[in-house]
């Protein structure tokens, strides 16, 4: 993901502290934990070579990458559904995978819906989109619905009348990109409260160069968070550090899903960096999360970050 990518250099002056916690929250939240929050880790992708010999054991095919994949996280922020419409056969093959795990796959909805031309007009393709995606049965997470940077509230009627006509028996998160989303609190209201209203959930993207798109509003008790590293700079692990706090407080007060998938600008390294996450989710928040397990034992921690 090079959304809100930085030079290295300037990573030291950024303000990486998470913003406050919305008074909104306050209508979603209940101030006591759920009775049973699930949780959920994972990264964008499986398709990774660079894991080879690092997670996956030497010599794997690529055809072969999920079965790995599933032994170190619960869940995938699935960018293949993307940049591609999947049918019924081919999702099977990746839910037997899975079998008998608590895993979720959380698809990204079709380019061909959001990212091209307007959101009127694809009953089509979209029915064809969610052909496939209710055969994840037990095994799909939320579907995750992005729309291009470009995207202005300008176009907001546009966006609220397709979300509307979205159907209401499966989670939906929502992500926005463009700044006027988020400068106006005017704006951010109307976002939100469409959100919560429609029972939809709103993206949280922690990224460098993008600081409002980590905005901290929940608009359902779940929360679907995109957090982007910096390939292990020393910056990466404090604001983990913050994260470990704001989890613990909305668990704390009533969260019942959440879900934590690990980008990079260089993806090779996300699994060191997220060993180091679900330590301190496990250790802090009383869990017992799966992490990566490393073919020649696991990465050195950061001992002035613990």
């Amino acid at each position: 993901m090079d959304f809100g990518r930085v030079p290295v250099e300037e990573l030291d002056h950024i303000d990486f502290g998470l913003a406050a916690e919305p008074v909104f929250n306050k209508s979603i939240l209940k101030g006591k934990p759920a009775r049973d929050p699930k949780v959920y880790i994972g990264c964008a992708k499986w398709g990774r070579t660079e894991w080879v010999g690092k997670i996956y054991p030497p010599k794997t095919k690529e055809k072969d990458f999920l079965e790995h994949y599933v032994q170190h996280y619960n869940s995938i922020e699935l960018n293949a559904t993307h940049y591609k419409v999947y049918g019924e056969a081919g999702i099977k093959k990746w839910t037997a995978k899975a079998a008998g795990k608590d895993f979720k796959f959380c698809p990204k909805m079709y380019q061909g819906i959001t990212h091209r031309g307007s959101l009127k007009g694809k009953n089509f393709i979209t029915n064809e989109f969610f052909r496939g995606i209710v055969a994840f049965e037990e095994w799909l997470g939320p579907i995750f619905v992005q729309v291009s940077e470009t995207f202005s509230p300008k176009r907001k009627e546009e966006l609220f009348d397709f979300l509307r006509s979205l159907p209401t028996n499966l989670q939906f998160f929502m992500e926005v990109r463009h700044p006027e989303w988020f400068k106006k609190e005017d704006m951010r209201n109307e976002l939100f409260s469409t959100l919560k209203e429609l029972n939809m959930g709103a993206v949280i993207t922690d990224t460098s160069g993008r600081r409002d798109c980590a905005h901290m509003y929940l608009t359902v008790p779940k929360v679907f968070i995109r957090y982007v590293g910096n390939s292990l700079h020393k910056t990466d692990y404090t604001r983990i550090n913050e994260w470990i706090g704001r989890m613990k407080y909305w668990l704390d007060n009533g969260l019942e899903e959440l879900y934590f998938f690990m980008h990079m600008h260089d993806e090779a390294t996300s699994p060191e960096l997220t060993v180091y996450l679900v330590d301190k989710m496990n250790k802090e928040l009383g869990l017992s999360l799966i992490k990566p397990k490393f073919i020649t034992g696991p990465p050195k921690q950061k001992g002035l970050f613990d």
